[in-house]
């Protein structure tokens, strides 16, 4: 699994490895040899400029600039600080270092070097400033490696602390980061390597990571295959209420839940649209419905077990009540759009329901809409759907390019597989249709929801430029097929 630690945790993991025997100085002789490494495979000598920070990361930067000395590379080596500064495992690594040091200062990198930033790790917990922001200024347009992460990014969150340049390569240890891969993290990294530095696996064991990078082998084993004996209604019988007005978004939800292997899909609407949904996929059964108490019939029958509320179904006192009468059914629920945005005034009329077999689905938008200030607004995007799915009770998918999915229990994952052709109308009824068609067949929620960003993002790289939504369902047996292999 693609285990992400926090800073915290990677601190963690650094302690319990050197309290297992491994000296600080080894880590960070392995950490700088793993960098020299990734550097060389990618370039040929020629001159660099390695900028050193104040603490370990800096110590990180002596050692790859002495192993590229010895390599036979052209180093100069800066120094924000002063030598006698530097302790621990950094001083010690400074003491190896055989050439000059500079003091930091933008000049060194006239020339246009391949620069190495080692000038701050993932740590960072306050905007850059002085000389320090007119380094890392002076780097736009250069070729940059930063260890660990960026300079002047946050390692958690993904955020930029004031300034930070764009890395070409970042190497960071053991295991990535949030900061890696959320958003504008992910992007200011380029690409990233992990490299081993003798850390052994085993300290995850007293670490327990509660966060993982979205991928198959989280939820591969518990995926609703079709079995030899089965029927369509043990493949579960999904129900999507769809509105007078809006009325693709549904016909999106319905097909999607079905190519994600729902054995029936009902789709709910009102009486005088029933033509318009009715031309619409023969595979989808289509159910007027006239008021309320016509939708809770719908809802009495067993069969039908999950139910998808809110695509193109208007923010209205209707779209909130049978919201609730669809959780007061039991049934597994997939709450997206308007759903949410109905109880915006009155969201603990929607947390006292929810439970750990619903999925909200929400975009920026519609979540501060739904969790306003009460979940930090201000905090990262994995904090804030952490805070969300624990002040809910139910599973949140908080959508975007760095999809965060989180669980009440505190698990969490970010997708990183969404092409920006994706960014479509439509795109997220299709989305919650997968979802709704997953737990129509028995898969838990969280998980479904993990399974189904993911393979929303694999239709969408499969369809590649010129995407429409109409085309995701269509490219989703080709990403069934491959995925069951």
């Amino acid at each position: 699994m693609d285990e992400l630690l926090s800073v915290a945790e990677m601190h963690r993991a650094d302690e319990m490895t050197i309290a297992a025997g491994v000296p600080g100085a080894a880590l960070m002789e392995a950490a700088g040899a793993a960098v020299v490494r990734a550097v060389c495979e990618r370039w040929a000598p020629h001159p660099t400029a390695v900028l050193c920070g104040p603490g370990n990361n800096g110590g990180d930067g002596f050692v790859v600039a002495r192993l590229l000395l010895e390599a036979g590379w052209p180093v100069r080596l800066a120094l924000l600080g002063t030598r006698s500064a530097l302790t621990g495992d950094a001083a010690v690594a400074a003491e190896r270092w055989p050439g000059p040091i500079e003091a930091a200062d933008p000049y060194i990198l006239k020339g246009n070097p391949l620069v190495i930033d080692a000038l701050f790790g993932a740590g960072l917990s306050r905007p850059l400033e002085g000389v320090a922001k007119s380094i890392v200024e002076a780097m736009a347009g250069r070729t940059v490696v930063a260890i660990d992460v960026p300079s002047g990014l946050h390692g958690d969150s993904g955020r930029v602390l004031g300034v930070a340049p764009q890395a070409a390569l970042t190497v960071t240890f053991f295991r990535c980061k949030p900061g890696h891969v959320l958003l504008p993290g992910r992007e200011l990294c380029g690409e990233v390597v992990v490299g081993d530095i003798g850390i052994p696996e085993r300290v995850l064991d007293g670490i327990v990571p509660q966060t993982a990078v979205n991928g198959p082998e989280l939820w591969r084993h518990l995926f609703p295959w079709p079995a030899l004996d089965g029927h369509k209604y043990a493949r579960g019988h999904a129900m999507v209420l769809g509105g007078g007005r809006m009325t693709g978004a549904a016909r999106l939800a319905s097909v999607a839940a079905l190519r994600a292997g729902a054995g029936l899909v009902t789709l709910a609407c009102p009486p005088e649209v029933f033509t318009v949904y009715a031309a619409g996929s023969p595979s989808v059964i289509v159910e007027p419905v006239a008021d309320d108490s016509e939708f809770a019939q719908l809802l009495s029958d067993s069969r039908r077990n999950a139910v998808l509320l809110g695509p193109g179904g208007g923010r209205s006192a209707q779209t909130r009540a049978r919201v609730l009468a669809a959780l007061e059914a039991r049934k597994a629920c997939v709450l997206d759009a308007d759903a949410l945005t109905s109880f915006a005034e009155a969201p603990e009329d929607l947390f006292d329901r929810l439970n750990r077999r619903c999925v909200l689905t929400p975009h920026e938008g519609e979540f501060a809409r739904l969790f306003g200030a009460s979940v930090g607004m201000d905090s990262d995007k994995l904090s804030r759907t952490r805070a969300a799915a624990s002040r809910s009770g139910a599973v949140v998918l908080l959508k975007g390019a760095d999809t965060v999915i989180a669980a009440p229990d505190g698990r969490a994952v970010i997708n990183v597989n969404a092409p920006p052709e994706l960014a479509t109308a439509g795109s997220g009824d299709v989305l919650a249709g997968i979802v709704l068609g997953l737990m129509a067949q028995g898969m838990e929620a969280f998980e479904a929801a993990c399974a189904a960003v993911w393979l929303h993002g694999e239709a969408g790289h499969a369809v590649g430029p010129g995407l429409i939504s109409e085309d995701l369902s269509g490219a989703l047996p080709g990403v069934l097929r491959a995925l069951k292999g």
